[in-house]
C-alpha cells in the first residue's frame, strides 16, 4: 500500500492536526484514507477512526516482527492511501534494539517505504528550520523525506524567509499552516482528550480539512506517497475467548485495534459493556475484558457502580477476568484520586493505587506469564501516573523493560482474576 509517514522532530509539533486535516481532506476528494499509529499510542488511533470512518492500526518497530508489520498493511489493503501519524520525534526511541528497530517512527518509514512529511513547529525560528529539516533529511539513508509543512507561522514574511532557506536545498515546502489556524486539540496529563469526549469533534475535523485542503498541496502530497510491503505468514494473538465481555466506555477505552481485529478473525464474539452505566459482563461470554483508561477520573461513579462490582465478581468465581493498567485499578481493593480520597474497587484483587502523588511509569513490557491467559513472552506498553500502594497478590509474570532489567510492576492473579500495568501488544518477535 503506498503511503506517507507524517513526523516531526519533537512532540507538539502538530503532527496530529496535520494528520487529522489530511485524513479529513483526503477523504473528501474520495479517498479512502487508511490511518496507522507509529509506536503505542491509543488516543490518536480514535482520532483517526473519527476522521477516516475506519480503525487505525499502531505499526511498532520494537514490539512487533515484520510479519506482524505486513499482515496489518494486507488487512487494510483496500484503501487507496495509507497516511501513518509518527509518535515524538521521528528517531526517538528505546536505547538498545529489539525486534525489527528501537521503536522509533524512522524505522517504520524505512520498513514500509512510505516518504516523510516533515512537520516542523516555526514559532521562535525562522532560516534555521531549514537546518533542522536538511539535518532530518540526512540522518538515515533508508529513510526519503518528501517535503516539509510549516506550522505555526506568523506571517508572509515569516513564511518567505523560511523558504528561502530551504529552496537552495531542494527541499520541498508541501504546506503552511498559519499560527492561528483554530484547530488545536484540547490536551491533558496522558495526552489528547479522549475522541469520545471531545463534544465538537465533527466540527474540528471539518475545520481541518478545510485548512489542510487551503494551506496544503495535496496533490503534491498524493503525487508523494509510495512504498509498501509484501505480506508474510503470520497468526495473530489468539482470542482469550470465544465471547468476550469487553468494559467499553469513558473510563476504559484504551486498547489496541488490531487485538480486536485480530480477536473477531479468529471468530471470536466482542460483548460490549459499560461500568459506568453500571453494567456487569454479558454472563454468556466465556472471558471478561477490563482495559485501560482514565479510571481514575471517574472513580466516584465505579465505586458507586454497586451492581458493575458485584456482577464482575460473580462472573470471575467461574471464568476469566483481566484487566490492562487502569482495568487492573479497577480490579484492586481501592483507589486514591488526586484529592486523596480513596474509593472501593471491585476487590478481585489486593492492589491499591494512588493519584494523589503522581508517578510516571513508562516504556515498553516485554513479559513472560506464570499462568493465565496467554503464553509468552509478551511485549507491551506501560504508561500511567500511578502510585504502587500495595501489590499483594501472586505475581502474574517476570517483567522487563526495553533493556532487559527487571520491573518491578509484575501484575498480580488471584484466582480467576488476572491484571497487568502493562497493554498488551503482542507476541514477542
Amino acid at each position: 500500500m503506498k503511503g506517507l509517514l507524517i513526523t516531526a522532530p519533537a512532540s507538539g509539533s502538530g503532527k496530529t492536526t496535520v494528520t487529522l486535516g489530511l485524513i479529513a481532506a483526503l477523504r473528501a476528494r474520495g479517498l479512502v484514507v487508511q490511518p496507522f499509529k507509529s509506536g503505542p499510542d491509543y488516543i490518536d488511533p480514535a482520532f483517526h477512526r473519527a476522521a477516516a470512518g475506519r480503525d487505525s492500526y499502531n505499526l511498532d518497530s520494537w514490539a512487533m516482527g515484520r510479519a506482524q508489520i505486513a499482515h496489518l498493511l494486507g488487512a487494510a489493503a483496500d484503501a487507496d492511501i495509507a497516511l501513518a501519524e509518527g509518535s515524538m520525534g521521528m528517531f526517538d526511541g528505546v536505547a538498545t534494539v529489539g525486534g525489527l528497530g528501537n521503536g522509533a517512527s524512522a524505522d517504520i518509514a524505512a520498513l514500509t517505504g512510505w516518504p516523510v512529511v516533515l512537520v516542523l513547529d516555526c514559532k521562535g525560528q525562522a532560516q534555521s528550520a531549514a537546518a533542522v529539516a536538511l539535518g532530518f533529511r540526512e540522518m538515515r539513508r533508508d529513510v526519503r523525506l518528501a517535503g516539509v509543512v510549516l506550522n505555526r507561522v506568523a506571517s508572509p514574511r515569516h513564511e518567505t524567509l523560511i523558504r528561502h532557506a530551504l529552496d537552495p536545498l531542494g527541499i520541498a515546502v508541501l504546506g503552511v499552516l498559519p499560527r492561528e489556524a483554530g484547530i488545536e486539540l484540547p490536551e491533558r496529563h496522558l495526552g489528547l482528550v479522549q475522541a469520545s469526549e471531545h463534544a465538537a469533534l465533527d466540527a474540528l475535523l471539518e475545520r481541518a480539512g478545510q485548512a489542510a485542503a487551503r494551506h496544503l498541496d495535496l496533490d503534491a502530497i498524493i503525487a508523494a506517497s509510495a512504498g509498501g510491503i509484501a505480506a508474510e505468514p503470520f497468526l495473530p494473538l489468539p482470542p482469550p475467548g470465544q465471547r468476550i465481555a469487553l468494559a467499553q466506555d469513558d473510563a476504559f477505552s484504551f486498547v489496541y485495534p488490531h487485538l480486536i481485529a485480530g480477536w473477531r478473525a479468529a471468530g471470536a464474539d466482542i460483548l460490549p459493556f459499560s461500568p459506568l452505566a453500571d453494567q456487569g459482563p454479558d454472563d454468556s461470554a466465556h472471558v471478561c475484558w477490563l482495559p485501560g483508561g482514565y479510571p481514575e477520573l471517574h472513580a466516584g461513579r465505579l465505586a458507586a457502580a454497586g451492581h458493575f462490582r458485584a456482577e464482575l465478581r460473580r462472573f470471575a468465581r467461574t471464568r476469566p477476568v483481566h484487566g490492562e493498567c487502569g482495568g487492573y485499578m479497577a480490579m484492586g481493593a481501592g483507589l486514591v484520586d488526586a484529592a486523596g480520597q480513596r474509593h472501593e474497587m471491585a476487590g478481585l484483587l489486593g492492589l491499591e493505587t494512588s493519584y494523589e502523588k503522581r508517578r510516571m511509569h513508562l516504556g515498553y513490557r516485554r513479559a513472560t506469564p506464570h499462568g493465565g491467559l496467554f503464553g509468552g513472552p509478551l511485549t507491551g506498553h506501560e504508561f500511567h501516573y500511578a502510585t504502587i500502594l500495595s501489590q499483594p497478590d501472586d505475581r502474574l509474570a517476570r517483567v522487563t523493560d526495553a533493556n532487559g532489567d527487571a520491573v518491578a510492576e509484575t501484575g498480580s492473579r488471584r484466582g480467576h482474576a488476572t491484571g497487568t500495568f502493562f497493554h498488551l501488544i503482542g507476541e514477542a518477535p
